[in-house]
């Protein structure tokens, strides 16, 4: 790559900088002064920032500036209610030569998608009743694609570039390795209940292959647990399951996050339906610990964690290992 500048994880307030990010949102607006500005949010490997271009006329095509595309930008590095916003005085789209290195721009999940993906059919095919297993490949088959590059979240946990598959895959082994400590698991359901409670994600929200999200239609008015309810009915339909299957995967499914308040009508009801809430709660507290303290100093406080009740959390300082 030709051009070099920093990264948002870096920029200081009162900095003055060229950087290449990429546009992940802009609007138009007018301010009190009746004057139009832009309105941008940028993102790079390292974190997401605002920004504001005042330099905009009346007559403004905002189409001429794509999202999902980098671009160079020299700006200033201002502060907006104590969080560092960029004052944009230039921006242009990158050269091709640096739109085809676009995907190291984005935060993305720590491991290779292809090398993912193979582990959760691993998975699928460990699971013996037949069945079960026939449900959960025709439903990954369908979805095989999109599983490469979709996001668990429009913006809370796992909301990387394949984001859901790195997500399912913590789920899987740390269900697998629950169920080797309590034999009474039926690991068939566990893990069928793992791989189906998110794929609804791929319907509940537009992603690009850069792992971007905005809610669908069918997002907002339905949600991914009854998009995902209503696509296990149709898919044990069409293959002739078994009622009781069909039911079980369901109520996994619809349960998983416990709660009405937080999206589930009933609570889980069995054994593997209770620990796929748990699984699932476990790994998104996980990854927002990890997000949250990734750049704190032992023995300092993090920002506040808004999908963590505002919790300002705690890096121990326990120095070296004793040995």
């Amino acid at each position: 790559m030709k051009f070099e500048g920093v990264v948002i994880s870096e920029l200081r307030t009162g900095d003055t900088i060229n950087g290449i990010f990429v546009l992940k949102s802009r609007e138009m607006r007018t301010g009190s002064n009746k004057k139009p500005f832009l309105d941008l949010v940028f993102i790079d490997a390292t974190g997401e920032i605002p920004g504001k271009d005042w330099n905009i006329l009346p007559e403004f095509d905002i189409g001429t500036l794509p999202v999902h595309k980098l671009y160079y930008v020299n700006a200033r590095v201002d502060s907006w209610k104590e969080s560092p916003q960029l004052s944009v005085n230039r921006m242009k789209v990158a050269d091709e030569e640096d739109q085809a290195e676009i995907g190291t721009f984005v935060p993305s999940a720590p491991l290779a998608p292809e090398v993912m993906l193979a582990d959760i059919y691993e998975f699928a095919g460990r699971i013996r009743n037949r069945e079960i297993r026939s449900i959960v490949l025709t439903m990954l088959d369908d979805r095989e694609q999109k599983l490469l590059f979709y996001p668990a979240a429009k913006s809370l946990h796992h909301a990387i570039r394949s984001g859901l598959l790195f997500h399912l895959v913590r789920m899987l082994q740390a269900a697998d390795a629950i169920a080797g400590v309590y034999p009474s698991v039926d690991t068939d359901l566990l893990f069928a209940g793992v791989l189906l409670h998110d794929l609804a994600k791929m319907d509940e929200m537009d992603a690009s292959e850069l792992g971007i999200a905005e809610y669908s239609k069918s997002g907002k008015l339905l949600g991914h647990i009854v998009i995902g309810i209503t696509e296990i009915d149709r898919v044990g339909r069409n293959l002739d399951s078994s009622p009781e299957v069909v039911l079980l995967l369901k109520h996994m499914v619809l349960s998983h996050h416990d709660k009405a308040e937080f999206g589930s009508p009933k609570p889980p009801m069995f054994l593997e339906a209770e620990l796929l809430h748990h699984l699932d709660t476990m790994d998104a507290r996980v990854y927002d610990y990890d997000n949250a303290l990734k750049d704190v100093k032992p023995g300092c406080f993090s920002e506040p964690v808004w999908s963590l009740d505002k919790r300002n959390l705690y890096r121990p300082d326990l120095g070296e290992p004793v040995t």
